[in-house]
């Protein structure tokens, strides 16, 4: 099937837009908050479901989210979690998501533990980006890292998108002092030869990790520094792109991009709002909490849940508060999608 790209591709409506000015053209659409890895910078002991959980959005709701965000001009979703796929109805939620009008490109963010064998089926489903958790090369650090001894699994599941044909292939890894940082220079190598792009993240502070943050922080900014000196140049930021600097270099096919959410004016560029997979609205991934927009996904009254978003979004803060130590009230990354 042929997708649209990002870049060829405009709002057909005047865009969601807050009250600084920033514009919103990309919902991050949690699916479920359960994760089958135990990946030490998130959820080291595993997942634990919580007393009274909400139950999960259903496919309904979700279409009538989607369809609410994209009349407001959003028209990129990522498909998220938790392990999205870990839900058995996935397929139908990314078809359903995919036929929407205003829709013009479906991305999901996995592990990878079921790549190898649905790449093609997914992207069949209209999903034409992928971004893979890959944070180490190293099979038994990736163990380390994960809880999963499953690195060449992962590994053929990115070949296997590579053969489905998806439009953009990311590689994320969380870089963190004294576990993986050692191996800069072999990821860099890794996507040197290959269309891919690698996404070095930021360790990020949140309600459960703070002494694992204070341990493994690395500055965004040092590893940039680092790719200038070997030749990398930065990118034009591409349209509906997500908050990477991104840099390329004249003899590399791939790419590599910076997420570091602790560098000077990264909110200033914000163009991504969440929602949770039980109908929160989250503005900052490291805000005071959701809002709950369920009740209006009950019925088809488009008109009251884009106003109720609208007035919403009005009320977004400048920016986050993680240089004051303030992680909001964000629990863990799987918790509301990342």
């Amino acid at each position: 099937m042929t997708t649209s790209r990002a870049s060829d591709v405009l709002p057909l409506v005047p865009a969601l837009s807050d009250a600084i000015g920033r514009r919103f053209e990309y919902l991050r659409l949690s699916l479920t908050d359960v994760c089958n890895f135990r990946c030490t910078y998130c959820l080291p002991d595993g997942y634990k479901k919580a007393c009274n959980k909400p139950t999960e959005l259903s496919v309904d709701e979700l279409r009538r989210a989607v369809s609410g965000f994209a009349e407001l001009g959003l028209w990129k979703v990522r498909l998220t979690g938790g392990e999205p796929t870990l839900r058995r109805d996935f397929e139908e939620v990314a078809r359903a998501v995919a036929g929407i009008p205003g829709i013009r490109r479906v991305a999901m963010t996995t592990n990878g533990y079921r790549l190898a064998e649905r790449a093609r089926v997914w992207r069949d489903c209209g999903i034409s980006a992928i971004n893979i958790s890959v944070d180490s090369l190293d099979p038994a650090r990736f163990a380390q890292i994960t809880g999963h001894d499953r690195l060449e699994e992962v590994l053929r599941g990115v070949e296997a998108a590579r053969d489905a044909g998806f439009d953009s292939i990311k590689l994320n890894a969380v870089l963190m002092r004294g576990v993986n940082d050692d191996e800069l220079a072999a990821m860099v190598d890794f996507v040197t030869t290959r269309d891919l792009s690698l996404r070095f993240i930021e360790v990020m502070r949140t309600n459960d990790n703070t002494a694992f943050f204070s341990q493994r922080h690395i500055a965004g900014q040092t590893v940039i520094d680092r790719l200038e000196a070997d030749g990398w140049q930065r990118l034009p930021r591409q349209p509906g792109a997500g908050p990477a600097v991104e840099l390329g270099h004249p003899e590399a096919k791939g790419r590599i991009g910076i997420i570091a959410p602790y560098s000077k004016d990264f909110c200033a560029s914000c163009n991504r709002l969440r929602l949770s997979s039980d109908g929160k609205l989250h503005l900052c991934l490291f805000g005071d909490g959701g809002m709950d927009i369920r009740p209006l996904l009950q019925s088809d009254d488009r008109e009251a849940l884009t106003d109720r978003i609208r007035k919403l979004v009005g009320t977004k803060a400048r920016a986050h508060r993680l240089h004051e130590g303030n992680s909001g009230a964000t629990p863990h990354l799987a918790s509301i999608g990342g």
